[in-house]
């Protein structure tokens, strides 16, 4: 049988391996026992981040007893995935009383097998095709951005989008540029949601955000502008609702004039939003203009839970369940944007509540999002319950058998 070691990362930031030491994920505030059957190989595509102020857990091959890797100066280590895999357990370790809060990635447990790096995770979606700059590409994209700036010089939109493409490495926003995939159209300043783990706007006492939001509302021109020959490329997607970006329906009579005009020009493409859902009218005014297809985010199924992080401004779960049930009457392809935490999402009662609530307002599809936060300062507001979580494969699974004819995945899906 294969040993599954724990890393750590070195005071001169170089991953080490400890074979004294099983490795250990967490799930929930549980530390376990990492299984060959529950990791893959590193990706080239992802990300390693060394956790400051935080020390790696494992377990003691002599003992069997789980620990804190001897040697103060080694730091916890963490993967950030990249599109189409799905976090199966958060990384193991102690912070130290001074530990900062980490910045808002999803952090993946990592460990070593035969001298390679694996992660706690599991490939969920093969659609990755616009998802992964392709070999050449990335020389290429200075030179694309800076022609279509220069063929509108004053769409505000391809500004932030040429922003979004250069600093942040946004692939909705790369796409584009590129012509292909799903393109990121950002529309709205203002948000009637607080999310806990919001990527664009976070209190200065918090967290930094990834992301930095809009700071303007674009005329229905500049949508049209962009939205419009990326739509005519062919088998594109282009969707409201971006990281850098509030709520999109709070916004809802300008993008109904938008969609409209730009389906009397073509009717080529699919036209996405990426929702909380809250204004079930604007999305009904929505589907009437021509919206195809809506995502919808979703942390738990449970009122208090939901409120707790999504800390909703006028609206409720209520609303939430009205929108997916008239879009569903309206034809339009819904998806719930599931944002996964292992030891959370998995918990008994999170999944009762969650299919009970699929049944009652059924969805096309199911994306699995590995939610980006400090895993700490999660359980601190959300808490993480008594009791073992099943865990993120099975839960996988058992969704799987209860809604037998549900894609489950981690993309949209140009229709």
């Amino acid at each position: 049988m294969e040993k599954v070691f724990a890393v750590y990362a070195g005071p001169d930031g170089k991953i080490g391996i400890d074979d004294r030491m099983l490795a250990l994920g967490a799930s929930g505030e549980q530390w376990v026992e990492l299984k060959r059957e529950s990791l893959v190989p590193l990706p080239p595509e992802a990300d390693l981040f060394f956790l400051p102020q935080r020390r790696p857990a494992g377990i003691n091959r002599q003992s069997s007893r789980q620990e804190l890797l001897p040697g103060e100066e080694r730091t916890a280590v963490a993967a950030g995935l990249p599109p189409g895999y799905t976090r199966l357990f958060l990384p193991a370790y102690q912070s130290l009383p001074s530990a900062p809060r980490l910045p808002l990635f999803g952090y993946t447990a990592v460990a070593a097998v035969n001298g390679r790096l694996f992660i706690a995770a599991q490939k969920t979606d093969e659609a990755t095709a616009g998802w992964r700059v392709r070999e050449g590409e990335e020389k290429k994209i200075p030179a694309l951005v800076e022609k279509m700036l220069a063929a509108h010089p004053k769409n505000r939109i391809l500004k932030q989008l040429a922003h979004c493409t250069l600093v942040y490495k946004c692939l909705t926003a790369r796409n584009i540029f590129l012509g292909r995939g799903e393109g990121g159209v950002p529309v709205s300043s203002a948000c009637n949601a607080r999310c806990l783990g919001c990527i664009s706007l976070q209190p200065a006492e918090c967290c930094p955000s990834p992301q930095e939001r809009i700071a303007f509302q674009p005329a229905v021109e500049e949508i049209v502008e962009v939205a419009l020959p990326h739509l005519r490329a062919g088998k594109t997607i282009i969707s409201f609702g971006q990281g850098c970006e509030g709520e999109p329906l709070t916004v809802w009579p300008l993008l109904v004039r938008a969609v409209e005009k730009i389906r009397r020009h073509t009717g080529a493409g699919t036209i996405n939003i990426n929702t909380n859902a809250g204004l079930p009218q604007g999305l009904e005014a929505l589907a009437g203009a021509g919206l195809n297809s809506a995502r919808i985010s979703l942390l738990s199924a449970l009122p208090g839970h939901y409120h707790r992080y999504h800390r909703p401004q006028n609206y409720s779960l209520d609303q939430v369940g009205q929108s997916i049930d008239r879009l569903g009457a309206l034809g339009v392809f819904t998806s719930l944007n599931l944002l996964v935490m292992p030891g959370y999402t998995d918990r008994r009662e999170e999944m009762t509540a969650l299919f009970r609530w699929l049944h009652r307002h059924p969805v096309d599809m199911i994306q699995l999002r590995n939610l980006n936060i400090d895993p700490e300062w999660f359980w601190q507001v959300m808490k993480a319950g008594s009791g073992p979580a099943a865990g993120i494969s099975r839960f996988c699974a058992e969704l799987k058998k209860e809604f037998p004819g549900l894609l489950v995945g981690n993309f949209n899906r140009p229709l």
